[in-house]
């Protein structure tokens, strides 16, 4: 449930935790935000290792980084940054709400394993880049393009809603025989005391494998 726009909305941003806590989405302790610019206080670990990333095979093709990301369905064309760790070890966030980002201790989307893309849900003055991700059903179409001008096509196979303290880790991270995406934003209610969603909503997909000669996928 979001908030009417005429009220000031709360950024998310992304807390992600290892072991066996999961990845969280909260936002600011203090809802400020300057305009395109996101402040961030999360100090937890991210997720490193075989959850996340698990050993490609030997003979896989290499797998070009991820530089944007195409949603028809819910009008979302954003560039995508990248997503490492921050010198006090937890993962850094987008510093804008309208742009997504990949987690670089995550596969590469295409590649083996389940491939992380995060962004915001909204602001205290805007929506974010991912606002609509709720309204994303099975068989809808997500495109990311790569640094060498491919392209990987998938396809939506579920979308999950869940409390933040009831988060699936190994269910999102778990490894994965096939290329998967996850995307992760906030979700739920809003509380207005604390400035938090209480839930997240993950988008979960699978690649699209097209036949030699088939249609070109979004650029």
């Amino acid at each position: 449930m979001r908030r009417p726009a005429a009220i000031a909305f709360a950024a998310g941003l992304v807390v992600v935790v290892g072991g066996t806590a999961g990845l969280l989405l909260t936002h600011h302790s203090t809802p400020v935000l300057r305009p395109a610019a996101v402040s961030s206080t999360v100090a937890l670990p991210a997720p490193t290792g075989p959850i996340v990333a698990p050993p490609q095979p030997a003979d896989a093709a290499p797998v070009a980084r991820p530089v944007a990301l195409t949603i028809p369905l819910i009008d979302v064309k954003t560039s995508l940054i990248t997503l490492g760790l921050a010198s006090g070890g937890e993962m850094q966030v987008p510093s804008s709400v309208v742009v997504a980002g990949w987690y670089t201790g995550s596969p590469r989307p295409g590649s083996i394993g389940s491939a992380v893309i995060v962004g915001h849900v909204d602001s205290t003055t805007a929506r974010g880049v991912f606002y609509r991700l709720s309204e994303l059903k099975d068989g809808n179409d997500i495109y990311v393009k790569r640094a060498d001008g491919t392209t990987a096509e998938f396809r939506v196979t579920e979308v999950q809603q869940y409390p933040k303290d009831q988060f699936p880790t190994q269910t999102v991270y778990g490894p994965t025989p096939d290329a998967e995406l996850r995307l992760i934003t906030c979700g739920g209610a809003y509380d207005a005391a604390t400035h938090h969603y209480l839930s997240n909503v993950v988008v979960y997909a699978a690649e699209v494998k097209l036949a030699p000669g088939g249609p070109a996928a979004i650029t």
